[in-house]
């Protein structure tokens, strides 16, 4: 089968297409044949070497999400062959969603509801699921105040979007050229973002909002916005001391591999127009090097999305 491979570490140029065997599913697994997979910064990382798990040799296969179709399912596997699905994928040597075949756990499989195209679907699993599992932890009751940083991107869109649907106030951060954007996701306030967008947020909430969802990775300075005992949900290490009684929580979607439940209801949202599923452009896989530059060069709006 055809895959994305990292064979060496270093810029987008080290991204080549490889031949691997076709992976077989276990019990309890099922085989995808991939039609999208998405690039995220979790793949730019891979690919210069920071966020390889285990000591299997190369090639490295990225992709954290796929939508496709099932291909085979073991024992266990309540799954058929035919069915449109997406998943969320934890890259382990060449098991990667990069690749024109991928096995995972049945319990990491949605289904594809009728009327959204592979390639929006797959735009959903990882960066859908890291959401879900922020506000999970954060366990804000409706009517509290939630700000969103980087809000115009993937993850930030759709913290947008479930903060609303679950009774929250979003006050979320823009460029002045994606204030339209953010605001259309139903953000009740947008604040510009950069140097001034602490104080912004305090005028908007001047006792500090009751918790922030870190997207941009900002880090410390974001503390400023938020309350006295409030909390923060960041999706990278944040790298300071936290202060006034505020809970630092590090999001790592891998703790919600084998969500496939939560995964359907997000699906379901997106089914009902709850949440907007936004490819940025559909390439080949060929075309994954010029996918991480574009990605890396900034003010990609949705998912970059490679096809199989």
């Amino acid at each position: 089968m055809r895959a994305v491979g990292v064979n060496r570490f270093g810029g987008p140029e080290v991204l080549e297409i490889v031949e691997l065997p076709v992976p077989e599913p276990g019990d309890g697994e099922v085989r995808i044949r991939v039609a999208a997979a998405t690039v995220n910064p979790t793949d730019t990382g891979l690919r210069v070497g920071m966020r390889i798990r285990g000591d299997k040799p190369p090639p490295y296969v990225p992709g954290m999400e796929a939508a496709g179709v099932v291909d085979a399912a073991g024992a266990g596997a309540d799954w058929q062959p035919g069915e449109r699905v997406m998943a969320i994928v934890l890259p382990s040597g060449s098991s990667g969603a990069q690749a024109e075949y991928v096995v995972v756990p049945a319990d990491s499989v949605a289904r594809v509801p009728d009327g959204i195209g592979l390639a929006a679907a797959a735009t959903l699993p990882m960066n859908g699921l890291t959401v879900r599992l922020a506000l999970d932890l954060l366990a804000l009751p409706p009517g509290s105040t939630l700000a969103v940083t980087g809000a115009a991107g993937a993850v930030g869109g759709y913290a947008i979007q479930l903060g609303v649907a679950e009774g929250l106030r979003v006050i979320a951060d823009a460029s002045p050229a994606d204030a339209e954007l953010v605001k259309g996701l139903g953000a009740d306030v947008v604040v510009e973002r950069g140097p001034g967008m602490v104080a912004a947020i305090r005028q908007e909430a001047p006792d500090g909002v009751d918790a922030v969802l870190d997207a941009a990775l900002i880090g410390g300075p974001v503390l400023a916005a938020v309350r006295d005992g409030g909390q923060v949900a960041a999706v990278r290490p944040f790298g300071a001391e936290s202060e006034r009684g505020i809970t630092v929580h590090l999001v790592w979607v891998g703790e919600y591999l084998h969500a496939g439940d939560k995964l359907a209801e997000l699906a379901a949202l997106a089914a009902a127009g709850k949440l907007t599923l936004r490819v940025a452009a559909e390439m080949p896989a060929e075309e994954a090097a010029e996918a991480h530059r574009r990605l890396e060069a900034g003010g990609t709006r949705g998912r970059l999305v490679l096809t199989f």
